[in-house]
């Protein structure tokens, strides 16, 4: 039951920090060159193994991968040039269907090294060591710090003129920020959101 909550933990925590208190979109993540969508399509065409990517696709999707993965294997003998530009032409096949199992558009691939901030790469690290320790550190400070800057916000404008319309709306943009934004943070604590995963359509 703890091992399930601190799953729950990484995925939706790592979300929110990505997407909610920075401008960093989290699914940018997946978009990158060196993002594990890639890596996984690489690591597919380097070992003749196209199970080894279809994890991250819809089953809807495969026969579109399997033809890209077999015409990508079959230039990619002819020359290193050849190699370099079909492997970047299946990489986006795979990152552009992730990316919609995800009901998100493709944008291109991202170049390897952006700074994605510190919650990506220490979820991670805590994939990669079996460990969310210091994910949940991280985690716990960010939304700690989100929440107050929110509050200070909150109750700076609390009170306002009676008469002043305008403070009056200004504090109420200010209070509905706060409140939908723990409240989505409890949701995405709790597991009562939606999984941002790779779902079979019904």
């Amino acid at each position: 039951m703890k091992h399930a909550f601190e799953l729950r933990w990484i995925a939706w925590s790592a979300l929110l920090v990505a997407g909610l208190f920075t401008a960093q979109p989290a699914s940018a993540h997946c978009d990158g060159i060196d993002g594990p969508v890639v890596a996984a399509a690489r690591q597919a065409l380097d070992t003749g193994n196209i199970n080894l990517v279809l994890p991250w696709v819809q089953q809807r999707d495969e026969a579109e991968v399997g033809k890209a993965f077999s015409s990508t294997r079959a230039v990619r003998r002819l020359n290193p040039q050849a190699q370099e530009l079909a492997d970047r032409y299946f990489f986006e096949v795979v990152v552009r269907l992730h990316r919609s199992g995800e009901g998100e558009p493709f944008t291109g691939l991202k170049p390897a090294g952006r700074d994605l901030g510190p919650v990506i790469p220490a979820a991670d690290r805590a994939i990669e060591t079996g460990s969310a320790e210091s994910l949940a550190k991280t985690i716990s400070a960010a939304a700690g710090d989100a929440v107050r800057e929110r509050f200070k916000r909150v109750s700076a404008q609390r009170v306002y003129a009676k008469d002043d319309v305008a403070a009056g709306r200004e504090y109420v943009k200010a209070y509905v920020g706060f409140v939908h934004f723990v409240e989505t943070l409890h949701q995405a604590v709790h597991g009562n959101g939606h999984d941002h995963a790779v779902k079979e359509n019904e």
